[in-house]
Order: structure tokens, then C-alpha cells, then sequence
């Protein structure tokens, strides 16, 4: 049976500085940083396989010895001129057009942009992991009071989908290039649970974020070991006894309205997708579920949840 904290280990399993500064330093040494114009800072990192596989070509900077790599809009390409988001969407689309990596083969047509100070550049979303940049999120807990307390609409991800058969948020989705977090959750809740945007729009509330640092493995799809760190919006929208979501897409096998000590049961068995059970533990403790006196680990739980990532975060959506 996994605890609270061993659910939080389980998404944020990228390690800390301050638990092994020795480990950690070898293991950030053996990254290369990529780096785009506007920064002087890493925007992310790439694992040395992963430099390897890819088919660079003179439009790209890729210092071996200082372990740097950046695209360089100014070197040509057979004479002509491309800018950063071209040189980048070139090279993955080569890398799947080679096979380089089985991650691109779930290639989504849905751009990730890469924030910093300002934002930078764009990515087909199935090259983030890739790159390790930091990838944006919305995500939302729909629940109701009902005479037996407080119950959660729990959605089971359908098979054949990457964590295919887990339990999930009742909403959530990545947010694409250009899309405001709350825009994404309105789209996400009509595709996912039949949410009508009225419905959203007038009961949906943010409820802040979390943040946490990754190693993906196989449930993901593509190479195990890729370097996730994502910010997830939370939303919560109390609903009616009445309101019944239903799936639209074909992300979501059914949904199945629980009760808290249900969705903590199913929780302890490993039973949610990593990242969704985050989200859980940081809803118990804005709702009083999870405290203090019933939690030993509620601190590190707290801000661990809360993790300061290594690349600069969107200053604006």
C-alpha cells in the first residue's frame, strides 16, 4: 500500500540538491542544457542518448565539450533562412521520419511553447519530453455533496492510450500554444466528461497549481527515463447531484462517482496516474481532508507539491 508520500515520490522522483549534492551535480553534469535566444538560462535539458539519436544539422549549435545546444536561425540551410520554431520542427519531424524515437509516434499536431522571461519558441508536443522542457497543464476535480458526504467524479483512462486503464482527474489536458489555462479546461470538459461550457464557466474555480519534476517511464509511451517537469492549473467546480458526466472523446472508459474514502482506497493501491494523484493530495488538504494531525509527512507533502523547477516558468499564459 503506497502513502501519501510515497504517492508524491512517485511523480516527483527527480531528485533534490539538497538530499545528495555530489549525485546530484553528476547527474545534472551528464545533461545537456538547451538553450534558446532571450536566455542566457537552460529552457531544458537533453539526455545524452538522446543528442546522439537526433539529426542535427548546421542550423543547430551543439557544444560537446560545454555539454550547450541551441537552434541557430541565422545558419542556412542549403541558403535559405529559417527561425528557431522551423529549425526545431524540422529536426523532429526528420527524427520520426527516421524512427529515432518510438515518443514520436504518438506525434499529436499540438504545439507546447517553451516560457521563459517571455515566450520563446514552440514544440510538437510529443518532442517535449525530448528537450525535458517544462510543460503546462489543466486539471480539474469535479465533486458533489450528497447526503454521505462529499463523493468525486473519478473518470478510468480507456486501454490503449498511454496509462491506459488508470483512474484520472475528472478533467484534464495539456495546454496547447496560445491557449489560456481556464480555455483549456472549458475544451478539455466538453471533450472529456460532456461538461457544457455554460456549466464550466459559471462553477468551474482555480484553486492555484503544483509543480513537480519527472522521470517518465513505458506507462507514457516512448523511451522510459525521459525528463518531465510540468505545472498543472487546478480547478475545482462542485456540481449537482443532478449533473452526470459522460465520456465524448476516446480518452475516458467510463466515470464513477466516489466517495473520499473510495478514491483514498484507490489511491494506496497505485491506482491514479502519478500526476493525477498530486492533484488529489493538494485538493484533501484545501478541502480539510488531509491535515496535520492525519498526515505525519503534511509539510514535505506541501512543498513538494509546490516544486521551484530548474528553467524559467511562464511570467503569462
Amino acid at each position: 500500500m503506497k502513502s501519501n508520500l510515497d504517492l508524491v515520490k512517485d511523480c516527483d522522483s527527480f531528485p533534490y540538491h539538497e538530499d545528495d549534492p555530489v549525485a546530484y551535480n553528476k547527474l545534472i553534469s551528464s545533461y545537456y542544457q538547451f538553450l534558446v535566444s532571450g536566455t542566457t538560462k537552460p529552457v531544458g535539458y537533453l539526455l545524452a542518448w538522446v543528442v546522439e539519436k537526433m539529426p542535427w544539422d548546421e542550423r543547430w549549435v551543439v557544444d560537446h565539450d560545454k555539454r550547450l545546444l541551441s537552434p541557430d536561425a541565422q545558419r542556412s540551410l542549403s541558403n535559405q533562412f529559417s527561425d528557431e520554431n522551423q529549425v526545431i520542427d524540422d529536426t523532429l519531424r526528420k527524427a520520426r521520419e527516421i524512427g529515432a524515437f518510438k515518443v514520436l509516434e504518438n506525434w499529436r499536431n499540438e504545439l507546447y511553447t517553451v516560457h521563459g522571461p517571455d515566450k520563446l519558441v514552440r514544440m510538437e508536443r510529443s518532442g517535449s519530453p525530448l528537450f525535458g522542457i517544462i510543460t503546462y497543464g489543466a486539471h480539474m476535480t469535479a465533486y458533489t455533496n450528497t447526503n454521505d458526504g462529499l463523493k468525486i467524479w473519478v473518470p478510468r483512462r480507456a486501454t490503449g492510450k498511454t496509462y491506459g486503464g488508470m483512474l484520472d482527474n475528472t478533467v484534464a489536458g495539456g495546454i496547447a500554444t496560445g491557449e489560456q489555462p481556464f480555455e483549456c479546461l472549458v475544451r478539455e470538459a466538453a471533450e472529456e466528461a460532456s461538461f457544457s461550457e455554460d456549466l464550466v464557466r459559471a462553477t468551474a474555480k482555480p484553486c492555484g497549481t503544483i509543480s513537480y519534476f519527472s522521470f517518465r517511464d513505458e506507462r507514457a509511451g516512448g523511451e522510459a527515463g525521459l525528463l518531465q517537469p510540468e505545472v498543472q492549473f487546478a480547478y475545482d467546480m462542485e456540481v449537482g447531484v443532478d449533473v452526470v458526466p459522460k465520456p465524448c472523446d476516446d480518452e475516458v472508459q467510463d466515470f464513477r462517482l466516489w466517495t473520499v474514502a473510495e478514491v483514498q482506497d484507490a489511491l494506496s493501491k497505485g491506482m491514479f496516474k502519478p500526476n493525477c494523484a498530486l492533484l488529489l493530495l493538494d485538493f484533501f488538504i484545501r478541502h480539510g481532508i488531509l491535515t496535520p494531525q492525519s498526515e505525519k509527512h503534511y509539510l514535505e507533502i506541501i512543498s513538494r507539491l509546490h516544486r521551484k523547477l530548474p528553467f524559467p516558468t511562464a511570467t503569462e499564459m
